[in-house]
């Protein structure tokens, strides 16, 4: 497949908070977004407001036409629609084949790998809201990077061109990194939505305003305390 000058043609599976974002981000990077699939009427929004020009199409379309195809798709998704795409034969030998599942690392992409294309496996350890918010706040992320080792440079790099910091995770350890990233995610929500509560019965009108900058500081203290 021909790329010219390291840019590539990126096609996304997925139109929620993630898929719209990441492909926004690597379009400022200088690469050509071919597509957006997705089948609902939130994710076409998010295509509309994030990507305008890009156009929304079938998933069979969208992969035939694309040098890399960015897969953002909940987690209980994502081997089904890998398997299905193999079986119908829509992988090509040198595509680059990404997917965003904190879970997964590449053997997930087995089928698309044994039809030659290239696996990679990118998390983006943050919340997103699906719009242009997230752009900046990729700045401060870290992506967890799985890959075959001739190819984990490729991935490394694409993490860098979304503006974020690549932080590689192998294979073995990528289900126990899902299953973390899952509870932090799980104790963080239950606890500010804990925390807002108990502050609006307080009296406190704007809880938000006042966590926020409490929650980043503790964050930093303990990044402080362990920066490893």
């Amino acid at each position: 497949m021909s790329r010219r000058d390291g840019r590539l043609g990126i096609g996304v599976i997925g139109g929620g908070h993630v898929g719209p974002v990441l492909a926004a981000a690597l379009g400022g990077a200088g690469h050509a977004i071919v597509g957006v699939a997705t089948v609902s009427d939130a994710g076409r929004e998010r295509v509309d407001a994030l990507l305008p020009g890009v156009p929304v199409l079938e998933v069979p379309q969208l992969v035939e036409r694309s040098e890399l195809v960015l897969v953002a798709v909940p987690d209980a998704e994502l081997p089904e629609l890998i398997a299905g795409l193999a079986a119908v034969g829509a992988w090509q030998p040198g595509q680059l084949v990404a997917h965003t599942a904190p879970g997964y690392g590449t053997g997930v992409l087995q089928p698309a790998l044994a039809a030659g294309a290239i696996p990679l496996a990118i998390h983006p350890a943050m919340a997103f809201t699906g719009t242009s918010i997230d752009l900046a706040r990729l700045h401060e992320t870290w992506c967890a990077v799985t890959a075959p080792a001739p190819v984990l440079p490729i991935a490394q790099a694409l993490v860098v061109e979304l503006g974020a910091e690549p932080v590689v995770v192998a294979e073995a350890d990528r289900a126990r990194y899902g299953e973390v990233v899952a509870a932090a995610r799980s104790f963080a929500t239950d606890a500010v939505a804990g925390f807002v509560g108990a502050l609006r019965e307080a009296g406190v009108e704007q809880p938000t305003r006042l966590l926020g900058p409490l929650i980043r500081s503790a964050v930093e203290n303990a990044l402080a305390a362990d920066p490893g």
